[in-house]
């Protein structure tokens, strides 16, 4: 009987140690590991979970989870069952925003809806088909401003560049855009000083990998067309303003 109890004291001794280490750990230590394990990883944030043990790491716009070790990573969604939330795909949406006050609105194309109160910036390339079926949304948008960044993929589209500058350097802008994506008639080449380069960097600093990519006034983004009631409620998400697709 005496051993038994010597070997239940041992145990509830280690359990306890295990215990103690476990909840040292803190996304700081957590980060120092993954540093000293992944040193060519950019790991933009670690965070603790509600789940003990487990941390939450951001990498650009990946959201991994992983334990205290640095040995194991999970990558999928974390639930809160009880209250019905997609823990990842908020974190992500936070990770994704960006500051759209900070954005350089006049190398874009200002479009304006009715009263032009929700704001909207888009990166577009004047040859992806999904950018035109987008162009047609956006048209029946109201009560919105619509700031377009010409964003050619050349790799994808090797003629895109030009058709942007040609469209950049156009008497009016707005009027050559929309008779580009909604009518095929594009203007004539022209040069002049564009902001099309510096729309391309701008691009990758927020990692714009695809066309079109959208950004909401709040900085939220979403990545490939929608129709014009699905860009109206997700507009209306953060502005609140009452407004509505069908101009």
């Amino acid at each position: 009987m005496q051993t038994v109890r010597k070997v239940l004291a041992t145990a509830t001794l280690v359990l306890s140690i295990a215990v103690t280490a476990a909840s040292a750990q803190t996304p700081a230590s957590v980060g120092a590991t993954l540093k000293r394990l992944y040193p060519a990883t950019a790991f933009d944030t670690v965070a603790a979970t509600p789940v003990r043990g487990l941390s939450e790491v951001v990498m650009g716009g990946n959201v991994a989870y992983v334990d205290e070790s640095g040995r194991y990573f999970l990558f999928g969604r974390l639930f809160d069952m009880q209250d019905q939330r997609d823990l990842t795909a908020e974190r992500i949406d936070h990770a994704t925003r960006t500051d759209f006050s900070a954005l350089p609105l006049e190398a874009a194309i200002a479009n304006i809806h009715g009263s032009g109160a929700r704001k909207l910036a888009v990166f577009s390339d004047p040859d992806c088909p999904h950018c035109r079926a987008l162009e047609r949304e956006l048209a029946k948008l109201d009560d919105v401003t619509i700031y377009t960044f010409l964003y050619p993929l050349e790799a994808l589209h090797p003629g895109a560049r030009n058709k942007a500058i040609a469209v950049w350097c156009a008497p009016d802008r707005a009027k050559a855009w929309a008779e580009l994506m909604l009518r095929g008639i594009g203007p004539a080449s022209a040069s002049c000083d564009h902001p099309v380069d510096r729309n391309l960097a701008l691009g990758s600093r927020l990692r714009v990998q695809g066309t079109p990519t959208l950004f909401a006034g709040d900085g939220r983004r979403h990545v490939g067309a929608q129709s014009a009631e699905e860009i109206d409620a997700w507009l209306r998400e953060s502005t609140g303003v009452q407004a509505g697709a069908g101009r």
